[in-house]
Parts: C-alpha cells; structure tokens; sequence
C-alpha cells in the first residue's frame, strides 16, 4: 500500500476544532500508527468501515469535462471530523485511511490537452494507471473484511471500485448508481464516462442499475446498448419519476433494490445528480439532497451493500463563501450510509 498518503493523528487532530462538552467525530476516529503492518491493523481494528480519498480529476479530463474533483476528498474530510460523535453515529466505527496519491499522473495531464487526439490517448493511459490502483485498495480492504467507502474523483473510479469488490468476493458483482448520466458509454479509452461499460465488458460488472437518468442526455447508440442488456442493466429516468410523475421514488428504489441485491453490490453516486452541487457536470434539475440522502441510506440498510462511492464533486469551482457545503453534504452522506450498515 505505498500509493497511499497515511492520515496521521497529528494531522486529523490539525483539522479537528475542539469544543468544551462536545465530542468530535474526529476525537474518535481511527487512524492507523506508524510503523505497522496497514493491511494487518485494518484487519483488526474495531472500525467497520474504511475511508479513502480519491484526489484527481484525470477521468474528467479524459473525458472533457470540467475538472476539479480532485478537491472533494479533503473538503469532505474536514467536516466529518467536526460533526458529532454521539449514540446515531460514532466516529470509532470508522478508520480512515488517508489517501491515495496520484501527484505523478496529475503532474503529467497538467499540459495535455484532452481536445488534442494523441493527447487524450496519454490521458486514457493515466486513468487505467489510477484503475489499478483503486482496484487494488478496494480489494485489500474488502479483503480485511471492511466495508470501504471511496470519496473523490471523477466517476471513472467505479471501474476500479467494482473490479476490487469482484476479485475480493471471487466473483462478478453489481451495481446500483444515483446518476444523470450512464457513464456506459463506448470504450475508446478509459476515462470518467465509462467505468461501468468498461467493468462489464471486462467481466466484473454482472448487474447494473441507473437510477434518475436524464433523458436529455444519453445518446441514441447508448440508449441501444443499454436496450440490448435489459437482463443485466435497467434505468429509470428523471423525468419519468418527477417530471411526468409516470413512476414513484420509493416504488423504483425497491424495484431497483430487487434486481441488483443477490449479489455483493457497490452503491455509487454521482453529485452532478443534485441541483446546484458544483461538479464536473453540475446542474440546476435533478433528484434533491434529500433524496439522495435517502438512497444511500436505503441500499445501505441491505446486507449486500458492500461500498459507497460517492464521486464528481467539485467544491474548488464553487467561487462562493459557501464552498465548504458540498464537503458538508458528502460528509452527511457518509453518516447516512453507516447509519443504515448499523440497523
């Protein structure tokens, strides 16, 4: 586990602000000390869940979008330390990790230009460096017998979050994503709009569900595809949920939930889904917070949910003085999820 930047206690104690009569989450979460075995400490510790950031935005260059995702991990993780550890959600029953470090990759996609053909064929290759190594801590993780949960990037990383999750359990897997879009697009190379296609075609990915789907933006030729798969991939879309009011929120987690929960399955979800979240692909009609918030905990609460994956946050291109919300909204949604692992 070289590739991962430690969290360590001086650190967490440096973004943690102390209050008379309160207990902080960030008092009580784990970290792992220096000079052990990390695999070996994971594997033990009382902690249930483990947290890793994911700081890069190459997926959502590759993919020409807007980039700044690489910035959601560490505002996520200052505010979860400073909510409450108190009896709905303690801070003991998380280890954080720290992160992964991708300083070389970024360094090196900082002067390509994704509109450049060649260019952009350097950036697939970067990505597939970041799946690998993604693949890799998801699966010592799920191997130490933790349930992981991925923060940052684009949504390139689902590809390496289901491949870790597949060769842990020793067997393909499902997922379930809170997403505008499919990101099941054609495989021209490997970048934040087709981790899951790529994990499918490369035999990891059995089942695979959409939930709220925009209409407006797939493709007629994906749309064919996903036509062509309705055995192993179903969608709903948006607008036929709050839009045309055709189907109802809850009736379509269960339905959702039915098709995906016989096997192991990643529960993912992209924040370009929400209104007003600065992201990659940020917009101003969607499923709201609330909703969101819901999901996590719904599919959480099954006994096969195996990971959260929440990803394409971008608060660096907020400009405003409430930057910080869109870490305090992740942070929020990382309780929801424990919350639901813990009924």
């Amino acid at each position: 586990m070289e590739n991962i930047t430690i969290l360590t206690p001086f650190e967490l104690a440096k973004i943690t602000s102390h209050r008379s009569g309160e207990i902080k989450f960030g008092e009580k979460i784990i970290t792992v000390p220096k000079d052990v075995d990390v695999f070996d400490f994971m594997s033990t510790c009382e902690a249930k869940f483990v947290l890793i950031g994911i700081p890069e935005d190459i997926g959502v260059k590759a993919n020409l979008g807007r980039t700044g995702t690489a910035s959601a991990y560490d505002s996520a993780l200052k505010n979860l330390v400073n909510i409450q550890h108190n009896k709905f959600c303690k801070g003991s029953n998380l280890l954080v990790l720290g992160q992964l470090n991708f300083e070389d990759e970024i360094q090196a996609a900082k002067d390509l230009d994704s509109k450049n053909k060649e260019h952009r064929k350097e950036l697939f290759k970067l990505v597939e460096k970041i799946d690998k190594e993604v693949s890799h801590i998801v699966h010592q993780i799920v191997k130490a017998g933790k349930i992981p949960i991925i923060i940052g990037g684009g949504h390139n990383n689902a590809y390496g979050n289901i491949k870790g999750l597949a060769l842990a359990k020793g067997k393909a897997v499902n997922a379930i994503n809170f997403d505008a879009h499919t990101d099941f697009r054609i495989l021209e190379g490997r970048h934040s709009g087709n981790g899951f296609s790529y994990a499918y075609e490369d035999g990891f990915l059995k089942k695979y569900f959409v939930f709220g789907l925009h209409e407006n933006f797939v493709s007629k030729s994906v749309f064919n595809t996903l036509k062509e798969l309705t055995s192993r991939v179903k969608f709903v879309t948006y607008e036929e949920v709050e839009v045309k009011r055709e189907k109802q929120f809850e009736a379509e987690l269960e339905q959702a939930l039915e098709f995906i929960k016989n096997e192991p399955f990643g529960v993912e979800l992209d924040l370009d889904a929400i209104p007003g979240i600065p992201s990659s692909a940020m917009t101003l009609s969607g499923f709201s917070v609330d909703k969101a918030r819901h999901y996590i905990y719904y599919m959480g609460k099954h006994q096969n949910a195996s990971y959260l994956h929440i990803c394409e946050g971008a608060p660096e291109l907020d400009n405003s003085i409430n930057c910080h919300l869109t870490g305090k909204l992740i942070a929020s949604m990382i309780t929801d999820f424990m919350k639901a692992k813990s009924v």
